[in-house]
């Protein structure tokens, strides 16, 4: 797996740096997000994107992946959300929609650093091509497209991904299972050292342990 995942960087090397083409989406661009549960906190090291032109949009998305800590351990990190969370992100502007999503990031409860390729196939491309007719919250009726890509990462290194819009039920689309980067974080230019892991988080963790089988 970690020799694939190696090959999928060499790929993204060799496909070049973006430059100007038509798109084939109906909007402008799609927004990456990225999530945790409660506690469970994630640096994200890089988040690549190669196009479905071949093109790469390197560091796509970086930082902490949303995620909530209440106070005093009142929040629940264990199991999938009913409804997938879009998370944390940005808009990928200038890309075609995704073929494949590189992802490495640290898993500061553990601490330990994953490494993943999301493929993307056509049916999730169709998915997000596709215009459907909603209803907000807020009663207006609006059609829309599925135009983000949300992943939500856990420890153990599992990943789910769900394609959403505004106002509209996200779909699940994918469960990746990454591996672990045996370089360590930040490719092991840092030590061995992760990101540290805030006092609440650790407060937790230290209280309840990590519920690595609510993931399964």
């Amino acid at each position: 797996m970690i020799n694939l995942i190696r090959i999928a960087l060499i790929i993204f090397l060799l496909s070049g740096c973006t430059s100007a083409h038509s798109q084939s989406m109906p909007y402008k661009a799609w927004a990456l997000g990225f999530s945790a549960p409660a506690y469970m906190e994630v640096w994200i090291e890089t988040a690549d994107v190669v196009d479905i032109q071949n093109h790469v949009y390197p560091r796509a998305m970086s930082g902490v992946a949303s995620m909530i800590k209440p106070p005093n351990n009142t929040g629940d990190p264990r199991g999938w959300p009913k409804r997938g969370a879009i998370g944390s992100g940005k808009r990928v502007t200038g890309a075609d929609l995704p073929q494949q999503i590189y992802v490495r990031w640290q898993s500061l409860v553990e601490p330990q650093t994953y490494l993943m390729v999301v493929k993307i196939p056509e049916s999730t491309r169709e998915l997000m091509r596709k215009s459907e007719k909603t209803v907000c919250s807020s009663g207006e009726s609006i059609t829309g497209y599925r135009n983000s890509i949300g992943i939500r990462l856990v420890p153990g290194g599992i990943a789910k991904v769900w394609v959403g819009g505004s106002c509209m039920t996200p779909i699940e689309v994918a469960t990746v299972k990454a591996v672990i980067d045996p370089r360590g974080p930040y490719e092991g230019k840092s030590g061995g050292h992760h990101r540290p892991l805030s006092e609440v988080s650790k407060a937790y963790v230290e209280k309840f342990g990590v519920p690595y089988d609510s993931w399964k």
